[in-house]
């Protein structure tokens, strides 16, 4: 379904533009709709209380400002006198607030929309079901290590209206950006794209994996001659991705055709007459996953002229976020791993693929559509036994119980204590969900300090050090 109501938005000064949602991302868009000259209403569904918590100074900036609050609701009443509405990337564009824009032909727009054509810089674009956030914050540190001066946002923390603000300084632009802004694109173009892979994630709000992996591909939709898309083919959905006329493709993956190929011990990268060796033996990108990642990066440094010794030196030093295959401890021969962030059916699988060793998974929390079905070979393979938690857990059951003995634990605490009686020396316990973390936890990050903290409290209970001579599961 087609939600951008025509490529012309109306950005003139004095016209009436709605802003739904007072989150990071929703801030921005307020700070530069205003330096644009709009009038503005904005609404949140929380209350004015828990938005002047958050951001107290902001709620004074708005009322000096003059700008129009509704908190506590999205009222239709808020839609009239709008000529046009900014729905905040989290805000479902199935509400009936912004049905009822759609009904009165009130142009819609996201960031991304709002934010084209502001680019003065090469612009790299970095979208996919997993491994989006460590794939962008690789590519910001492989270009700080070639010198360059790298503005690195979107999804991934700051939101891209803070480049539209203050500009200067810097002579490229690296986002993330989920399916949720990609919605909203406009006339967005981004001079690389980079896609790596599309798995079953937020059906609850796509209603389709076709929808979601429709709404993936918009990354591509304004590309034209001599811009880059960077694939990960081993995706077949990814592999199907039709390219305008005289964008160039480039691959990555195991494939021996691909641009940039996986190989054991690191990633060989090949274009024109050039072929390039990067080891990742010694570097915090070795497992499985983080190989593809670090190609799909690489690729894009290499295509924005960065050269082979910068790149080497920055996957050398780079450093994942949190919450992705880390580990936590090793107690008793046992493995702790901390991948609170695999929050869909993609990522679980990636992560179990990532392990050599038998796997005790805890998984679980709030569903988010995907079919739990399609874990079932893996969780074959990989899985000991399975510890479920949240609100998932029964529907997990009905398609993986068969294969694994099962249990419930109550909350994370008791999941680590099940979890390390289930354990064998030389296995891991991996807490890799599958699903979100809003039934119980402000997010992933919350999930997975309270695992960590389960963890060490386990260690700090008088459990032994890794035995002598078990090995410990390969990540």
């Amino acid at each position: 379904m087609d939600l951008n109501l025509g490529n012309t938005l109306p950005l003139e000064p004095g016209t009436m533009a709605g802003v739904v949602g007072l989150g990071v991302a929703g801030r921005a868009t307020v700070r530069f709709l205003l330096q644009e000259g709009l009038r503005l209403k904005v609404c949140d569904q929380r209350a004015r209380e828990q938005v002047e918590q958050e951001q107290p100074d902001f709620l004074e900036f708005l009322d000096a400002e003059g700008v129009y609050s509704e908190f506590g609701t999205h009222s239709t009443a808020f839609l009239d006198g709008l000529d046009l509405l900014v729905p905040a990337p989290g805000v479902p564009l199935q509400s009936p607030l912004v049905t009822e824009a759609r009904k009165r032909q009130i142009p819609l727009a996201g960031e991304l929309a709002l934010a084209a054509g502001r680019f003065a810089v090469p612009v790299i674009a970095v979208s996919g079901s997993n491994g989006k956030t460590t794939v962008t914050g690789l590519i910001g540190h492989l270009l700080k290590a070639a010198g360059k001066r790298p503005f690195v946002g979107g999804n991934i923390g700051t939101p891209l209206l803070e480049y539209c603000l203050d500009p200067a300084g810097y002579d490229c632009v690296v986002l993330e950006l989920s399916s949720f802004q990609l919605d909203l694109a406009g006339t967005f173009r981004p001079e690389v794209g980079v896609l790596l892979n599309i798995t079953p994630d937020h059906l609850d709000r796509h209603g389709s994996l076709e929808a979601y992996a429709n709404s993936k591909k918009r990354l591509f939709a304004q590309q034209q001659e001599a811009d880059v898309a960077i694939l990960g083919c081993d995706d077949h959905l990814v592999n199907a991705v039709l390219l305008n006329t005289g964008v160039v493709r480039f691959c990555f993956g195991f494939g021996e055709e691909h641009a940039c190929r996986i190989e054991k011990e690191g990633v060989r990268l090949h274009l024109s007459a050039e072929e390039h060796f990067f080891t990742l033996a010694d570097t915090r990108l070795s497992s499985s996953v983080n190989r593809l990642n670090a190609a799909a990066s690489i690729l894009a440094a290499k295509l924005v002229g960065c050269g082979n010794e910068a790149i080497a030196q920055g996957l050398a030093s780079f450093q994942p976020p949190p919450h992705r295959m880390a580990e936590v401890a090793t107690i008793n021969g046992v493995t702790y791993i901390n991948d609170s962030k695999a929050t869909n059916i993609g990522a679980l699988a990636a992560a179990l693929s990532g392990c050599s060793c038998p796997v005790v998974l805890i998984a679980g929390g709030r569903d988010k559509g995907g079919d739990y079905a399609l874990l079932q070979d893996i969780v074959a393979q990989k899985v000991r036994q399975l510890v479920l938690i949240g609100e998932a857990a029964p529907l997990m059951e009905k398609a993986l119980g068969h294969l694994v003995a099962t249990e419930y634990a109550s909350d994370m605490a008791q999941a680590v204590q099940a979890a390390s009686v289930a354990a064998r020396p030389g296995d891991t316990v991996l807490l890799a969900p599958g699903c979100s973390s809003f039934d119980s936890f402000s997010g992933y990050a919350e999930r997975g300090a309270v695992f960590a903290q389960a963890v060490l409290a386990l260690q700090a209970s008088g459990a032994k050090q890794a035995l002598v001579g078990v090995r410990s599961c390969a990540r």
